[in-house]
């Protein structure tokens, strides 16, 4: 499925642009937005303008674009695996 002219699927891989860690993966994906799971955080509502680019079954985030919870979500994703 297109979303805002990028790929996007169910399973992809997410990743916040700058960072090579992967972060989360799509859920679910709608005509006006994406659903992403961010590990250690839950699910959190991606529009486009938040994506940076989709391809190779990577979703990769805008952090200048992001919302503030995503954000802080997506940074400390795997906090606790290094605890």
């Amino acid at each position: 499925m297109k979303h805002h002219g990028y790929g996007v699927s169910v399973g992809d891989q997410v990743f916040l642009d700058g960072n090579d860690e992967e972060i989360g993966a799509v859920r679910e994906v709608n005509p006006d937005h994406v659903v992403v799971y961010l590990e250690n955080a839950g699910d959190f509502i991606v529009r486009g303008p938040h994506v940076k680019s989709a391809h190779d079954g990577k979703l990769v985030l805008d952090p200048r674009h992001a919302e503030p919870a995503l954000l802080e979500a997506a940074r400390s994703a795997h906090v606790r695996e290094t605890e």
